[in-house]
């Protein structure tokens, strides 16, 4: 699947959320979308990933950020926005929420 099939929801909760800390997080979160079936398999690996980034020492940051990693205190906050965000996203079932096509 690519990020265009994704709802609104998922999109703005996820990916929109990522753009305002850092170009860089949100084509991970993007590249992601390749490897899914359908929006419930993408947000599973968006949470799993997230929380992984939650946990990473510095020196997987540095790695996963292509050796510009953000400010470790302001990841940890969007990292959790991202994940309040998916709660929210899944209390939502697939059928109310918008796609564009």
């Amino acid at each position: 699947m690519d990020t265009d099939d994704l709802s609104t929801e998922a999109y703005n909760g996820i990916l929109f959320e990522a753009e305002k800390l850092t170009h860089d997080l949100t084509l991970h979160y993007g590249v992601l979308s390749g490897d899914c079936k359908n929006e419930t398999e993408y947000i599973d690996k968006v949470e799993k990933l997230t929380r992984e980034i939650i946990k990473a020492e510095d020196w997987e940051l540095d790695d996963l950020f292509w050796g510009n990693p953000p400010d470790k205190e302001n990841l940890e906050f969007t990292c959790k926005k991202i994940l309040e965000n998916i709660e929210q996203i899944k209390s939502i079932t697939i059928e109310k929420r918008k796609f564009d096509f």
